[in-house]
């Protein structure tokens, strides 16, 4: 069987707009939330999220493709052309028709949607919309575009699963390869969901945290007063590829993919099984597909949303799965600094799992401040700051609205 490993790391994030940036703010343990500048959110419950900053489109993509691109498009297309050129892709030798490009969002172009229905209502609903509402809207269109611009013609589709989207791609991209339909994938999500619906919406269903008085310590996975996600935005993508393909042609090896997991809670439509059933399920499909006991494990980058349900169902899931092992693994949520990506979660997370392998440091949980007592004291959270560990192999979970479960294993290259 064909091994998978990643061999390109492209990030445009709310701590770095691309991955040495990222991976620098990531350890130091920075927050990504602001104040929302891209419209006037006075008026919302909620006026922060974790937006991408000083992000120029002009400065990587042609203008006549920019107004082709909704935002996370071009996200997308940014954060590939980092990881395209970190895994030395342009080689000519390239056989491109095994290149193919798997890349999810949650929402897609929630950005166009809004502006031209505002347009359709108030000029009297006179259907005059825009000819690249559909091409901007679609969740595929950044896939597609990459292809389009780099000339792959392998597999090439998006994933939608709400926040596991991206991580869907990933294990798909990985499949891809281990069943020799493409030798590279191009891969992770994208998402800019910080419009007015966006923000509306996830207020609604009370989602979101609202402590706008002090919105850099608003993300605080496990903390008592936890009181729920902060939005975040960008894009991350990774390189997939065949063992032998990259050392044939001497690239350099971030890790080893060596198994993903995929199941269903089937128990609500926004919560999690609250004994953590399905996530707990999913590390062991995992573990089982990459070979891996549970003592092997050093670190696990948990979906740990902020949320008062979903973090205790996850620490409720580790435990079941790894039992006494528990109580030796480094643990964290990225999603302290980043806040949340929605469908690109998944991938900025495992880039954050990468670089703990690469660099035997573990990114922290930042913002803790309380002790929740529903959760064991003794297991390490990595709180506040980074910790050095020798890690070897790592899991990265994500978790998606309508029960999606996901968890990915990578391994230190042998």
């Amino acid at each position: 069987m064909k091994r998978v490993v990643v061999t390109g790391l492209g990030a445009l994030t709310p701590i770095g707009n691309n991955v040495e940036t990222f991976a620098g703010n990531l350890f130091s343990g920075v927050s990504g939330a602001v104040p929302i500048s891209k419209f006037d959110a006075s008026k919302f419950k909620t006026q922060f999220a974790c937006e991408v900053k000083d992000f120029d489109p002009k400065r990587f993509i042609e203008r006549s493709l920019i107004r082709k691109m909704d935002d996370f498009t071009q996200y997308a297309f940014v954060a590939a052309m980092e990881a395209i050129t970190d895994a030395g892709l342009s080689d000519s030798t390239l056989a491109k028709d095994r290149v193919g490009v798997v890349i999810g969002s949650g929402i897609g172009g929630m950005k166009i949607f809004q502006s031209e229905v505002e347009n359709y209502v108030e000029g009297g609903r006179t259907p005059r919309f825009n000819p690249f509402l559909i091409p901007k809207l679609i969740p595929d269109m950044a896939s597609g575009l990459i292809s389009i611009h780099y000339g792959y013609t392998g597999p090439n589709y998006a994933t939608v699963s709400a926040c596991a989207t991206s991580s869907h791609a990933i294990i798909d991209a990985f499949h891809l390869i281990k069943l020799g339909k493409a030798d590279v994938v191009i891969t992770g999500g994208a998402e800019s969901p910080i419009t007015e619906v966006g923000l509306g919406g996830f207020n609604a269903m009370r989602a979101l945290s609202t402590r706008n008085d002090d919105y850099k310590t608003a993300s605080r996975p496990f903390d008592k007063d936890r009181d729920g996600f902060v939005m975040g935005e960008g894009a991350g993508i990774l390189i997939l590829e065949d063992y032998e393909h990259a050392k044939k042609r001497g690239a350099k090896i971030y890790a080893e993919m060596v198994g993903g997991g995929l199941n269903a809670d089937a128990y609500h439509m926004t919560a999690p099984h609250p004994e953590g059933e399905g996530a707990a399920n999913v590390m062991k499909l995992a573990l089982d597909e990459a070979g891996v006991s549970t003592s092997e494990v050093d670190y696990i980058n948990v979906h740990g949303t902020s949320t008062p349900l979903g973090d205790i169902a996850e620490i409720k899931a580790i435990l079941q799965v790894f039992g006494d092992d528990a109580y030796r693994l480094n643990i964290s949520s990225t999603k302290s600094m980043t806040g949340h990506l929605l469908g690109a979660a998944g991938a900025v997370e495992a880039i954050a799992s990468i670089l703990a392998i690469q660099k035997n440091l573990i990114p922290p949980t930042i913002n803790h401040f309380t002790d929740d007592p529903d959760i064991d004291p003794k297991l390490n959270l990595t709180f506040n700051e980074a910790q050095e560990r020798k890690v070897k192999i790592a899991v990265s979970n994500t978790f998606g609205f309508g029960g999606h479960n996901t968890s990915i294993v990578f391994k230190e290259i042998e």
